[in-house]
């Protein structure tokens, strides 16, 4: 079975490294802080643990024993910062330095739908449509970065926002007031189906592919956090009546036909609150 790196193991990375290592994988996971319950959390789970920071440069403890591995997931979003754009991309161009002299030939890299902007349709994997955001700015760069570098193949999957456990999206907007855009629809994934896009990815061995991973039903911004906060007993948001809408609908149909993906959960209406 190949070795996997994990760089990011915190909410999403962790619980991805014990699934990959229940399925008999070799894993090692990094994090930014040499805290002792960090390193105790991932030696538990039967991960190899190391000390690692992008700031931009990469630096930390046995680098080169952390990249000597099959498989990368690169797991860690862009810094919030004015430079946002320019660091992220001096963060990856410092990680590609040191790939290209690591045994590494796959990569998967943790992007977001941030990259497409609302167009008020269903968008695709294809399309070539210029960020809003500056982090979906950021993002699109790296992806271009990492999938042109001839050195590995680089899968890319695009979240919707990871929900689940304790991101309770009962909790995001319960009390506030005079929110807008409550028409627009909303762009979700179960943090489980994330999990298992990317262990099905390894397993079937789909490389050098862009993948949008969200869940079918896509409800009502107002509808879907109103119920959410009355699930958990919560005050619901109160929505302005703005007659004006700005979305995007993310189309996961090519992972469900290029990786046989079956959403475990695929609409996120359906998800009880606990």
């Amino acid at each position: 079975m190949d070795t996997i790196s994990i760089l990011g193991c915190g909410w999403l990375g962790l619980p991805l490294a014990k699934r990959l290592i229940d399925s008999g994988y070799k894993v090692k996971g990094s994090t930014r802080r040499r805290a002792l319950s960090e390193f105790d959390s991932l030696e538990a789970g039967g991960i190899e643990p190391y000390c690692l920071s992008l700031d931009p440069d990469v630096s930390g403890e046995k680098v080169e024993d952390f990249l000597d591995s099959d498989i990368l997931i690169i797991n860690f979003p862009p810094e919030r910062r004015e430079d946002i754009i320019d660091f992220h991309v001096a963060q990856i161009n410092s990680l590609v330095s040191k790939l290209k002299l690591s045994p590494i030939s796959k990569i998967i890299f943790v992007s977001s739908t941030s990259v497409y902007p609302d167009v008020n349709r269903e968008v695709y994997e294809h399309e070539r449509l210029p960020p809003s955001k500056i982090s979906g700015q950021a993002l699109l760069e790296v992806e271009n970065i990492l999938q042109t570098c001839a050195r590995f193949k680089t899968t890319v999957i695009r979240f919707g926002g990871l929900i689940g456990y304790d991101r309770q999206p009962g909790r995001f907007l319960s009390g506030k007031k005079e929110i807008t855009n409550g028409e627009a629809y909303v762009n979700l994934i179960h943090r489980d189906d994330g999990i298992s896009i990317i262990h099905a990815i390894i397993e079937q061995n789909v490389w050098g592919e862009i993948f949008n991973a969200c869940a079918d039903g896509h409800p009502r911004r107002r509808d879907y956090y109103i119920a959410k906060a009355k699930e958990l007993g919560l005050p619901p948001p109160l929505f302005k009546d703005d007659k004006d809408v700005s979305y995007k609908l993310v189309n996961s149909d090519k992972l469900k036909r290029i990786a046989g993906y079956k959403f475990k959960y695929p609409n996120p209406a359906c998800i009880m609150e606990r």
